[in-house]
């Protein structure tokens, strides 16, 4: 050690954690660019085959402005459903002791391991008007199947596991004794969840909202069954996108993704920005 801070003029040598780090970020760059970078550039290229009068007709025609309503709106409302109702589970899961936890806590991870094709004819077979929930839900005029409100429930159950799998371990460390600590001060639960609690969850509350937000604007197999997908009414942007392809309009198909692409880029890289900066304010205190 001493010889080495001599050769360096009195300053120790730093040691890198990794081993082989230049050999690791080469492999990760070319990895990234393998699998994200280079698809994503193709979809860029293809898509500046065309010119700008075609493209901006391809991306703002009726039909193609319903399909983004219908698709962001319904992403973000059902994130945030995901935030509040996923909230709750992970609290409760991790919070209680009850007879079949772990059964739920399992049950939690279904949306990652069924295959969204399977989801998406459960759910229609059930939300159907003569399904076990649509008989229920008929009588009363509400309509879930090939309806907006199914599709709102598909990518509900698809994103759920993104918001409860990143609150609970932020549940999991928390310091019961700041909670305790509070409570003896005179506060009540209610103020303490929203000033010792739900600070400290706000970063992966928005981590999780992320999460479901992207996985929903591009999920197609479990929405495509239960959307009933009538143009202008309940029709997907990415089955309009598959609509593109099979009529072989491959750019206008690759020009629609530009865009979803980029709002949802634009939409993730606010949220993170948020995130980091909730994170900057509570280092700062």
């Amino acid at each position: 050690m001493a010889s080495a801070a001599i050769a360096t003029g009195g300053q120790p040598t730093s040691k890198r954690v990794l081993p082989g780090f230049h050999l690791s970020l080469g492999f990760t760059l070319f990895y990234l660019a393998l699998i994200v970078l280079i698809p994503l550039s193709a979809v860029f290229l293809k898509t500046f085959t065309m010119t700008w009068p075609a493209f901006w007709e391809t991306v703002t025609s009726d039909r193609v402005l319903a399909s983004y309503r219908l698709t962001f709106g319904a992403s973000f409302l059902a994130a945030l459903i995901n935030v509040l109702f996923g909230g709750i589970v992970a609290w409760v899961l991790v919070r209680y002791q009850f007879p079949g936890k772990r059964l739920i806590d399992a049950l939690v991870d279904l949306p990652f391991a069924l295959p969204t094709a399977v989801a998406g004819i459960t759910l229609a077979t059930l939300y159907a008007p003569n399904g076990w929930i649509g008989k229920l839900l008929t009588p009363l005029g509400i309509k879930v199947a090939f309806t907006p409100l199914g599709i709102l429930i598909a990518l509900t159950f698809i994103g759920l596991p993104f918001v409860v799998r990143t609150v609970q371990p932020v549940l999991e460390e928390a310091e019961k004794e700041l909670e305790e600590a509070a409570l003896s001060l005179g506060a009540n639960h209610w103020q303490v969840f929203a000033r010792v609690i739900f600070p400290a969850m706000l970063p992966a509350v928005l981590t999780g909202f992320a999460l479901a937000f992207a996985r929903a604007t591009g999920e197609y197999g479990s929405v495509i069954f239960i959307a009933g997908n009538m143009p202008m009414i309940s029709e997907i942007t990415p089955l309009f996108m598959i609509t593109k392809l099979e009529q072989y309009d491959y750019t206008g198909a690759t020009a629609i993704a530009v865009v979803m692409l980029i709002l949802s880029f634009i939409l993730l890289l606010t949220i993170n920005a948020l995130q980091a900066w909730m994170r900057s304010r509570q280092g700062g205190k």
